[in-house]
């Protein structure tokens, strides 16, 4: 049976401390492969992946990392707001010192929500190093349904008991974590950003997982995803499934990511 052995780390990166850690497979099977590093949404952590990222180093037999962004989770607090560039600088200033700090050459980028972003222009800036990409539930462009939902979901946040949930994983830094998400993508700085210009410099093979249901996105989202990139591209549409498909049918994702890495042959 395999054991996996989760370590946590502290790394120095422009503006503070992030919290990382990091799910080891035990056996020697995993050796030589690239790890897979996740990106969080906009009000995530690395405790709200919850127990995925050990589903996920179990089903691939590859280390995977999870980290707090800075201003989430267990990071430091972020000074000031968002800026609308975030998900290119996220990409390429953090994502580079990660890797160092953790002595990993090579990637996959996984990225859920606005961390598909992440995960694409991470691959589109250091196609030497991305072995490949792994979107669930991304927004490549802005559309009226992400702003609705948005919308709806700042609406909820002012039940106290809701703000108190998010307080739970950021402590006191959910206010800013809410603004953040919120005020960005409402802005009208934000409101022409695409991933256009990126995912088309994406080289390696990429894998696009969506709901039908998703809340925040239509299926034009991973449509684009998938077809902007010169390389190869996988497209999984999941029934009945919302914005959060690791949460929500976790087998199913698994089983993509898996049928994914085997079949693109993403052996290192």
């Amino acid at each position: 049976m395999t054991t996996i052995h989760p370590r946590d780390y502290r790394i120095s990166a422009a503006g503070g401390t992030l919290f990382a850690r990091q799910w080891e497979p035990e056996e020697a099977c995993h050796e030589g492969r690239a790890p897979i590093v996740l990106f969080h949404d906009s009000l995530g952590c690395v405790a709200l992946w919850r127990d995925f990222p050990r589903a996920l180093a179990l089903a691939t037999r590859r280390s995977v990392v999870a980290y707090d962004r800075l201003g989430f989770g267990e990071s430091d607090a972020c000074a000031g707001e968002l800026p609308a560039g975030f998900i290119h600088e996220e990409a390429s200033e953090v994502v580079p010192a990660l890797l160092e700090a953790l002595g990993h050459d090579d990637f996959i980028a996984f990225g859920h929500s606005v961390g598909g972003g992440m995960a694409s222009v991470s691959a589109a800036l250091m196609p030497a190093r991305c072995r490949g990409v792994i979107s669930e539930s991304a927004q490549a462009f802005v559309e009226e349904r992400t702003l609705a939902g948005i919308r709806e979901a700042r609406q909820a946040f002012a039940r106290p008991e809701q703000m108190a949930r998010l307080r739970k994983y950021h402590g006191d830094k959910a206010e800013w974590v809410l603004s953040a998400w919120v005020d960005t993508w409402l802005s009208e700085a934000f409101r022409q950003w695409n991933l256009n210009e990126s995912l088309a410099r994406v080289q390696c093979p990429v894998l696009a997982i969506h709901g039908d249901s998703d809340e925040y996105g239509s299926l034009q989202q991973p449509e684009r995803i998938a077809s902007l990139p010169p390389g190869p591209t996988t497209l999984a549409v999941l029934e009945g499934c919302g914005h959060v498909p690791h949460r929500e049918q976790p087998d199913q994702v698994l089983e993509a990511v898996t049928a994914f890495l085997q079949g693109s042959q993403i052996a290192e």
